[in-house]
C-alpha cells in the first residue's frame, strides 16, 4: 500500500491529504466534470449491530451499499433485513469464503484460484448463486466479488455459467463493466486488521482523484467490512461521506447501472 509522506503529526498529515481530496473534488466542479463513488462493504452473513450502524450510515447520507453476502453461511434473517433497507443491494461474495490456496507453497489466500479445478470453482459459484436467488430474489444483483479480491482468469472467463454477470474485485481497471473495482480498502489487513488511519486513507483517495482528473473514467470505489471496524473506521465513514454526499462533482450511480445490469 502506498505511504503518505510525512507533514508533521498525524493530525496535521490527515487534515493536509483532507485538504488536498477536498481541493481535487472542487477541480471537477470547476471543470463541469464529475467523478462517480461507490461504496461496496464484505462479509454480510446476518444482522448484526454493526450492519445495523452501517445501514443507519448509508441512509443517512443517502447512498447506495452494496453488500458481498456470503451465500452458505447468509441467513434468512439477513434477507428479509435487506429487503426492508432499500439501499442495500446483494451481491454474491464467493461461496463460503474457504480458502483453497496451498499456503505451504506460498499461494494466497483464494477460494477460486487457479491451483483449484475451475470446474470446482463453478459448481459452488452455482451454489452459491442458487442459494442468493433463494434469499434475496430480484434484490441480489449477479455480481460476483471473490474473497480475498482474488480468482483465476478461467473462472472469470466462465463465472456466466453461473449467472454471474458482474465483477468486482480490487485496483484500478480499465476495462469498465461488468467489471467494477473498489480502490480503497479502509482497513490494513497485513499490519493488525485496524483502520488504516486518516492521512493514508485520503491519500489514497488523493491519488485516486488524481488519475481521473488525468482522464480515467472509473468509478471510485471504497472498500469496508463492517463487522471489523473500530472506533476510528466509523469516524472516518461518517466524516468522508459529509464531505461527498452534497459536492456538486460527486455522483452514487445506481448499482445495476454501475455494472451495466
Amino acid at each position: 500500500m502506498t505511504e503518505p509522506p510525512k507533514t508533521g503529526s498525524k493530525a496535521a498529515e490527515a487534515e493536509t491529504f483532507r485538504s488536498q481530496f477536498l481541493k481535487r473534488l472542487d477541480q471537477f466542479a470547476a471543470q463541469g466534470r464529475t467523478v462517480s463513488f461507490w461504496w461496496r462493504d464484505d462479509d454480510a452473513v446476518a444482522p448484526t449491530p454493526a450492519l445495523e450502524r452501517m445501514t443507519l450510515i448509508a441512509e443517512r447520507y443517502r447512498v447506495p451499499l452494496v453488500l458481498a453476502v456470503i451465500p452458505h453461511d447468509a441467513t434468512e434473517a439477513l434477507a428479509r433485513y435487506v429487503a426492508q433497507h432499500p439501499l442495500l443491494v446483494p451481491t454474491q461474495h464467493g461461496w463460503a469464503h474457504a480458502d483453497h490456496a496451498d499456503r505451504d507453497a506460498g499461494q494466497k489466500a483464494a477460494e477460486f484460484g487457479a491451483n483449484r479445478p475451475a470446474g470446482e470453482s463453478l459448481a459452488d459459484l452455482q451454489r452459491g448463486f442458487k442459494r442468493m436467488r433463494t434469499l434475496f430474489g430480484d434484490h441480489f444483483v449477479p455480481v460476483l466479488t471473490p474473497p480475498w479480491n482474488r480468482i483465476s482468469d478461467e473462472v472469470i472467463a466462465r463465472r456466466g455459467e453461473a449467472g454471474l454477470t458482474g465483477l468486482s474485485l480490487f485496483g484500478p481497471n480499465a476495462d469498465g463493466p461488468p467489471l467494477v473495482n473498489t480502490h480503497v480498502d479502509v482497513i490494513a489487513w497485513k499490519k493488525d486488521r485496524k483502520f488504516i488511519g486518516r492521512a493514508r486513507a485520503y491519500y489514497l483517495l488523493v491519488e485516486e482523484l488524481d488519475r481521473r482528473l488525468k482522464g480515467s473514467a472509473e468509478p471510485l470505489g471504497l472498500l469496508t467490512h463492517h463487522l471489523v471496524h473500530d472506533r476510528e473506521t466509523w469516524a472516518f465513514l461518517e466524516e468522508l461521506l459529509t464531505d461527498l454526499v452534497d459536492h456538486p462533482s460527486v455522483e452514487w450511480p445506481e448499482p445495476r447501472a454501475l455494472f451495466g445490469l
